[in-house]
């Protein structure tokens, strides 16, 4: 285990618009606002089409082939999410989303576009006094976080 200390900094109540792309508008907010480290908790609506990565193709090999799965209608969501930079500096989003319809679930990964189906708030928690930063890992190939 690996951690570190943050303070709390400002608190954002943010509503995306119908077919915002939900990790590209909260990079752009937080870009916006220069927040570097954040929590968020997202609820509302995935609209038809939208991409998720759902987990990798085989369990530990040494080649990490992602899953896509495509939502086939809207469906609700709840998420939760956190912001830190890379080691360039970019903002970086890592969230995932639970997504339901009827009586079936799907959780994963937004990364490949999950667009916003007229209903979609989050609650941006920032995070200052915080060095933590995501390292590229050469094994996986994921910016892993480092408190």
């Amino acid at each position: 285990m690996k951690y570190s200390q943050a303070k709390q900094g400002r608190i954002y109540i943010i509503r995306l618009e119908d077919g915002d792309i939900i990790h590209e508008e909260i990079e752009k907010f937080a870009n916006e606002k220069a927040i570097k480290a954040a929590a968020l908790t997202i609820l509302g609506g995935a609209d038809k089409n939208s991409k998720l990565i759902v987990g990798p193709e085989h369990g530990r090999t040494e080649s990490i082939t992602p899953m896509e799965h495509i939502l086939n209608n809207v469906h609700e969501i709840v998420g939760t999410g956190t912001i830190f930079p890379n080691e360039k500096g970019e903002t970086k989003l890592h969230m995932h989303i639970a997504c339901g319809r009827e009586n079936s679930t799907v959780t994963g990964c937004i990364r490949n576009g999950v667009r916003t189906w007229h209903i979609l708030e989050i609650i941006l928690f920032e995070l200052i006094d915080t060095g933590a930063v995501r390292v590229l890992d050469p094994t996986t190939g994921f910016e892993l976080l480092n408190p």
